[in-house]
């Protein structure tokens, strides 16, 4: 029997890790009208708490590549995993909102930071030579796995037991994962006396990250001076925006306000997910054959049309559009990530790949943060959601456009 090359091993350990990461991401849009009832806060003040998760999320990335590289991938993703599981238990005890801004916002927000993309994108340099789009694509889609399995399986507890139940399902797994990691991941090929599946003697292999947090803000400097930089993370701000924002955070709620059921709504998202872990792998794939720039500018029109239909779809029942929005949507969601990553590597070289990916990451979970605060904010002056759906598909069209400020032979200058 053939032996499984370690390469899968790690990279399916690094799967159910990213689960366990977006396992959380994917239910606080079920907690909204549950901790709004209970507590009597706002919408904006519930939305605050998330943007501060996002951008927590986001900012903690490309220091975590960094202590990735000087402390080993494995420490820091256990201390992130453990960051997630007290978070998130933790708020099952709160009784103000500060607690709440505290547990989900800079605890959780952190720990999901430390198990970002960029540490798929660490594992996937690292780790495999041949089928690196289409892994960065698996990986990509363990967000959408993620919300998946627990979307329906919470939103029904929380509809039956609570949300602190919830709360409880999310810190019970993630306890479940820490041992396997513990006992199955490798930080490197060499580790486990092993090459990256796929390597030949000439081929480059993965060049070590900065290893200080000043280099990374050197990084940071270097590459803000140049077009590809701005266009990457701008439009991934979108991409951000457009996501974990405005449909992660408010699609639940928002159906709500159009008479639809909590566990109908956080279905659909379900079925999101489906064709997300679709349509990421499918992106990946095309992503080690065609034209990444071609790719984004697919990907972010359809998401701006997509995005307008929203308003007119909604409603109290299923109907075919809103199911239609669904299934395309889902296919587009995370589609966006193989090709940025691979435009990355294409500009600023693999050995700054893991930094510069994670500072363009941050712009992601900055964007989505400033959507989710700008959203609750919307609901709460206008009474509905109409101009946040509006103002995000305006902000696909603009990304179609900044693409074409990137040429297919532009290299990033390297110093």
């Amino acid at each position: 029997m053939k032996r499984i090359h370690p390469a899968w091993i790690v990279g399916g350990v690094t799967f159910l890790t990213l689960i366990a990461a977006a396992a959380f991401r994917s239910t606080t849009s079920v907690m909204f009208v549950p901790l709004e009832t209970e507590f009597a806060w706002t919408r904006t003040q519930t939305s605050a708490a998330v943007t501060l998760n996002l951008i927590f999320y986001g900012l903690t990335a490309p220091f975590a590549a960094v202590f990735m590289e000087k402390y080993s991938v494995k420490k820091v993703a256990l201390a992130a995993l453990g960051l997630i599981g007290l978070g998130t238990v933790l708020t099952v005890w709160m009784t103000s909102l500060w607690q709440l801004v505290l547990y989900w916002g800079v605890m959780v927000g952190a720990g999901t930071g430390g198990l970002a993309l960029v540490f798929a994108s660490i594992v996937a340099n690292r780790w495999f030579v041949k089928r690196r789009g289409l892994v960065t694509g698996i990986f990509s889609a363990a967000y959408a796995t993620g919300q998946l399995v627990f979307l329906p399986l919470i939103a029904n507890m929380v509809t039956q037991l609570g949300w602190r139940t919830g709360s409880l399902i999310v810190a019970g797994f993630v306890a479940v994962v820490i041992p396997i990691f513990i006992l199955f991941f490798k930080n490197s090929p060499a580790e486990a006396n092993s090459s990256a599946y796929g390597a030949t003697a000439d081929e480059p292999t993965y060049t070590e990250a900065p290893r200080s947090l000043l280099d990374t803000f050197t990084v940071l400097f270097e590459v803000a001076r140049t077009r590809q930089f701005w266009v990457l993370s701008g439009t991934f701000f979108v991409c951000g925006w457009t996501t974990n924002g405005l449909i992660g955070a408010h699609f639940i709620p928002a159906a709500h306000d159009h008479g639809m059921p909590a566990t109908t709504a956080a279905g659909l998202l379900a079925v999101v997910g489906i064709f997300d872990f679709v349509g990421t792998i499918l992106s990946g794939w095309l992503t080690d054959r065609f034209d990444s720039r071609i790719l984004l500018v697919i990907y972010y029109g359809l998401r701006g049309l997509a995005l307008f239909s929203v308003p007119f779809v909604l409603g109290p029942t299923v109907e075919p559009p809103l199911l239609f929005f669904v299934v395309f949507y889902g296919l587009d969601w995370i589609a966006t990530v193989p090709p940025t990553i691979e435009l990355i590597r294409r500009y600023f070289g693999l050995g700054k790949t893991g930094i510069v990916w994670g500072w363009v990451f941050a712009s992601h979970m900055v964007g989505a943060g400033v959507a989710a605060t700008y959203a609750g904010v919307i609901r709460d002056l206008e009474g509905s959601y109409f101009l946040a759906w509006i103002t995000a598909a305006v902000l696909c069209l603009v990304a179609v456009a900044a693409f074409w400020l990137l040429r297919k032979d532009d290299v990033a200058p390297k110093r």
